[in-house]
């Protein structure tokens, strides 16, 4: 097969690559260049996206001995990632970028592009695995849990996983780089990248400031008591509990958390955490990593990428997805993607249009 190894300049895709070549297949290695204005060096640059990292690609694939190109895809990053992270957060909403580079740059730009020059898959260092089931190739979690990337996958469709290979699904992290050791590749004790890529310094709230402005308004309990204030409700999420800038302590002394975020009049509402708690919730923009569910399924449902799934169950209906939590969760918030898991085994994905609680669910 010819294979098109994504390679970011970390240890995961150089290994990934790696195993491609020894399995041979003919791989040809891509770097993204996602950064219109890359940082040089990692200092300073938490993600994946520097100069730097272009080089350490570069080296891991002449250590391979195959082809190397850089794609520059900046501006389809901008547009599809960048702007619809900022306007995500613009309308009171926590988008994950991640998913959203998944969805429409690594497995839509890239494999589009990959198979019209003529190669058979995509190649990623993700942590997950594809497996042939009775109905064509599933998404399965991967064998590491700490290291699990299915939730950030769960936006994949059968027809791009038919094209989709993550050769360390089956393989813990730490053998990794003791296998990126042995194979001589520089990148084998190279920081793993983390927080949001174009985001370097990690300072969300200042990033969302520099694109949106300064927007003041008011935190407000829920009986509409102005509690504080705040530079812009792009700073808040739901459940958000650390940095609320709140001046009149709750009367019971408890903690307040973000409840509500209200761009249009400029309110974010907290209140104590057990208000927090929905055990229903209604996703858009389905998305299915095989053939879509048929009514109602029993399944687990995760809602961050670093969360557990719990037991709920999902109706599927005229492409609305409405799902209910066994027991009620704290900390679901509208603009987050939602994953439901049979087993092991990635059901699909929607994006969290709304939330809500019945009134007899327990507190």
């Amino acid at each position: 097969m010819r294979v098109l190894a994504a390679m970011s300049g970390g240890v995961d895709s150089a290994v990934a690559a790696a195993r491609m070549v020894d399995a041979g297949h003919d791989v040809t290695g891509v770097h993204l260049a996602l950064s219109s204005n890359p940082k040089s060096f990692r200092t300073g640059a938490r993600g994946c996206c520097t100069l730097e990292d272009s080089r350490d690609a570069r080296r891991a694939a002449d250590v391979l001995n195959i082809p190397f190109y850089v794609w520059d895809l900046a501006e389809r990053f901008r547009a599809d990632v960048v702007d619809d992270f900022v306007a995500e957060y613009a309308a009171g909403r926590t988008p994950n970028p991640c998913l959203r580079c998944n969805e429409k740059i690594k497995f839509a730009a890239v494999l589009d592009r990959a198979l019209a020059l003529g190669f058979d898959a995509v190649c990623t260092g993700h942590y997950a695995r594809v497996v042939d089931g009775p109905d064509g190739r599933e998404l399965h979690r991967a064998v590491d849990p700490e290291k699990d990337q299915s939730y950030v996958l769960g936006v994949l469709t059968a027809a791009q996983l038919a094209h989709a290979m993550f050769p360390l699904g089956d393989t813990e992290k730490t053998d990794v780089r003791v296998e990126a050791e042995r194979r001589g590749l520089a990148v084998a004790r190279k920081p793993d990248s983390h927080d949001i890529c174009f985001i370097a310094d990690g300072d969300t709230a200042g990033f969302l400031r520099g694109q949106l402005g300064e927007a003041p308004g008011e935190v407000v309990d829920t009986s509409g008591e102005v509690v504080g204030s705040h530079d812009g409700t792009y700073g808040f999420t739901i459940g958000q509990r650390k940095g609320l800038r709140i001046g009149t302590p709750a009367p019971d002394g408890r903690p307040r958390y973000v409840l509500d975020i209200s761009p249009v009049d400029r309110t974010v509402t907290v209140g104590a955490r057990e208000e927090l708690a929905v055990d229903e919730l209604v996703g858009v923009s389905p998305r299915w990593c095989g053939p879509a569910p048929d009514g109602v399924v029993e399944c687990a449902a995760q809602f961050r990428a670093h969360g557990e799934a719990v037991p709920a169950r999902a109706d599927v209906s005229d492409e609305i997805l409405t799902v209910r939590f066994s027991v009620p969760q704290e900390g679901v918030a509208p603009g987050q993607a939602i994953v439901l898991y049979d087993g092991d085994r990635v059901i699909g994905s929607a994006t969290i249009d709304r939330t809500s609680a019945r009134a007899a669910s327990p507190a």
